[in-house]
């Protein structure tokens, strides 16, 4: 198959705008602007753009960043793709509302292995609480006083209640949590990058810490359906856009074909047409060529 995703589908959401709010502890959230507008896209036509994006984003640590540079490029993701569903993603289930507490596999921000479902609830409606009745396993959501977001959850009922509200205009996700998920990603590719471009200088023992280091990323597997449409389509069930992006990452990471490079000239990553392309643009690669006469 020359594309993986040429024949699946997914759904997702994004706003028009989003915004960056303080919660009353100080922490830093990113959540839909009051008078944004959502959309319903489909990540899988775009899958190599976003996860470019994101290891590019996750690679903005040098001097050269400020923090408000990252906090805009997060930002404008977020407009282009959504927001990453942190609170589906971190969970062993997205269909946590169905179980009487929240249990968590470890991981980078919550230590505790179990919540009630109401205090994980609060990490991610910072502001404004969704109308939420839990007693045990039963739950009701309610959607009330905003016609779109009724219309959206109505439109996204295939999903897990948990995931369709994640899509609502309240939700919220911390900053730190998004720039970490986009800094663990760049490193994983130049761990890889890395290994195998300074394979023969590289002594023993530091090839060992970065298989290991390798060994480190995953997730959960997504799972996925077949729909008779067009033509038999594979659906992927991506319950966090955190899950798409690391599972397109790493079809994208193993691609011989067309590899991931890093363009000598602007220094940002690229999907190149083969493994000896070193600039991401002619526009580049005569600056770079420029520069060097200079």
């Amino acid at each position: 198959m020359n594309n993986f995703f040429e024949c699946t589908s997914s759904n997702w959401v994004r706003y028009s705008k989003y915004e960056w709010k303080s919660a009353a502890d100080g922490t830093l959230y990113l959540t839909p602007a009051k008078t944004a507008q959502p959309s319903i896209y489909d990540p899988l036509e775009k899958y190599t753009q976003i996860v470019l994006d994101a290891i590019n984003i996750g690679s903005m640590r040098s001097p050269k960043f400020s923090d408000k540079d990252i906090r805009e490029a997060i930002r404008q993701f977020a407009v282009n793709y959504g927001l990453l569903g942190l609170m589906t993603a971190l969970p062993t289930t997205p269909n946590f509302m169905d179980y009487e507490a929240v249990y968590l596999p470890k991981n980078h921000f919550i230590k505790k292995e179990t919540m009630s479902t109401s205090d994980y609830l609060n990490l991610f409606f910072p502001f404004d609480k969704p109308d939420v009745a839990k007693h045990g396993v039963e739950s009701v959501w309610n959607v009330k006083n905003d016609r779109i977001m009724a219309a959206l959850a109505m439109t996204m009922s295939d999903k897990p209640i948990a995931v369709n509200m994640s899509f609502q205009r309240e939700y919220a996700e911390r900053y730190e949590w998004i720039k970490r998920q986009f800094t663990d990603l760049a490193f994983t590719y130049f761990t890889a990058m890395l290994y195998y471009e300074d394979y023969d200088k590289t002594p023993s023992e530091e090839r060992l810490l970065l298989r290991q280091g390798m060994e480190a990323f995953g997730g959960i597997a997504p799972t996925y359906r077949i729909a008779l449409l067009e033509k038999p389509t594979i659906v992927w069930d991506f319950n966090s856009l955190m899950l798409g992006v690391q599972m397109m990452f790493s079809f994208m990471l193993t691609d011989s074909d067309n590899p991931i490079r890093i363009c000598q000239n602007c220094m940002k990553v690229f999907m190149a047409s083969d493994s000896s392309k070193e600039f991401c643009s002619t526009h580049c690669e005569d600056m770079y060529n420029k520069d060097k006469k200079e």
